[in-house]
């Protein structure tokens, strides 16, 4: 009997545990693209993949760097034959999918109104929306291929919440001078290694939670490049500054100095952002870029300061002010009242309706008359009036 228990158990709980395995969903299990859109059909079915190197093979550590998720391919056709092809990255969060974005973006692209962003060169379209980078590329444009990328952008599983929130080191960019998708938003060593950027990895230090944005622009002796490195904290920044100056240094004094710095350099530090121009620039020119980078402090304050028309200052005090003034009017209201009804029962009812004088009388004392004593047989009695 034992035996027949343990063996009843067992399959007892093999048979609740099944569920709670088969229930559970994969992280890709959900498609990222539509079966249609716009009129587009799915040909066949979509080819996912949660491994980045199925995505780009040649950049699958920059997109792990993005924070990447998964991936999925797939063909549409329309009725006249037309053909596009889309591929659908999603990200953790909004920022690796901007940032996946201006890596892949150059700068003869259009800018195009499609998703969040979205820039086009010939054939090509490429935008994002939310935590979601998508790649299209048309057999054949027409004069409603960016509208169709529209609807197929509203109907993309996009993640809400904390994770639609776009970084905001792009933004310290100066305009002036500022050659259009140039910008490059960087989260890695890797991605940053691919663009070449003027600061190596090794002096950013991307473990100390570093991210970096960098900008092409024109100047009088050619190209020039801004590169942004923000930090958690002021004195990390100072100290990584600290780093390249010195850096640079050993690298005029010796050619063969490890530290691989551009020759013409400008730095400063604004904040937690640490400004580097690097290119053909004027000391007149570097000066005035490095300038026009300022670190501007946004305070947020999400506590709850209960500016409800029950907990504002302002209508209690207006509430105060009404209570007063009834009180005072009750008051008067009270003293008019009291004193009206005495004159009423004294004068007209009594006088003039019932015709009874008022026989209303007060006691004097006569004090002043204590002086001289009264005559015999007179009453020692106050004298009534």
């Amino acid at each position: 009997m034992k035996l027949l228990h343990r063996v009843l158990a067992v399959a007892l709980l093999a048979g609740l545990s099944v569920p709670t395995f088969a229930d559970k969903p994969e992280a890709s299990s959900s498609p990222l693209l539509p079966h249609q859109f716009a009129g587009w059909q799915l040909s066949g079915p979509g080819k996912p993949s949660s491994d980045p190197a199925v995505a780009d093979p040649v950049n699958a550590t920059v997109l792990k760097e993005y924070g990447f998720n998964d991936f999925e391919s797939a063909t549409y056709t329309r009725d006249d034959g037309r053909k596009l092809m889309l591929k659908a990255i999603r990200f953790a969060d909004a920022s690796g999918a901007y940032g996946a974005f201006t890596f892949y973006k150059s700068p003869p692209m259009l800018v195009e109104k499609i998703g969040d962003q979205g820039a086009s060169l010939n054939e090509r379209v490429l935008f994002y929306r939310g935590n979601m980078l998508v790649d299209a590329v048309f057999q054949q444009l027409s004069a409603m291929s960016a509208a169709e990328l529209r609807e197929l952008s509203d109907n993309l599983p996009v993640d809400r919440g904390n994770t639609q929130t776009l970084p905001g080191l792009p933004r310290y960019l100066p305009k002036d001078s500022y050659v259009k998708n140039s910008a490059k938003y960087i989260l890695g060593p890797a991605t940053l290694d691919k663009i070449n950027a003027p600061i190596a990895a090794e002096f950013v230090d991307f473990p100390a939670g570093a991210e970096v944005v960098l900008g092409d622009y024109t100047s009088s002796g050619g190209g020039a490049t801004l590169e942004l490195i923000a930090y958690p904290t002021p004195q990390i920044a100072a100290e990584h500054l600290r780093r390249i100056d010195a850096a640079r240094q050993s690298t005029v004094q010796s050619a063969s100095s490890p530290a691989n710095l551009p020759a013409n350099l400008y730095d400063k530090r604004s904040g937690p952002i640490v400004v580097v121009a690097s290119g053909a620039l004027s000391p007149e020119e570097a000066r005035s870029l490095l300038a026009a980078v300022n670190y501007d402090a946004n305070v947020t304050w999400n506590e709850n300061t209960y500016l409800s028309k029950r907990d504002n200052m302002g209508n209690l005090l207006i509430n105060v002010i009404y209570l007063c003034a009834i009180i005072i009017g009750f008051a008067l209201v009270a003293g008019l009242a009291f004193g009206g009804l005495r004159v009423f029962f004294r004068r007209i009812f009594l006088e003039r309706l019932l015709g009874v004088e008022d026989d209303v009388r007060f006691i004097a004392l006569h004090l002043g008359e204590a002086k001289n004593p009264p005559s015999a047989g007179a009453s020692s009695s106050a004298k009534t009036i």
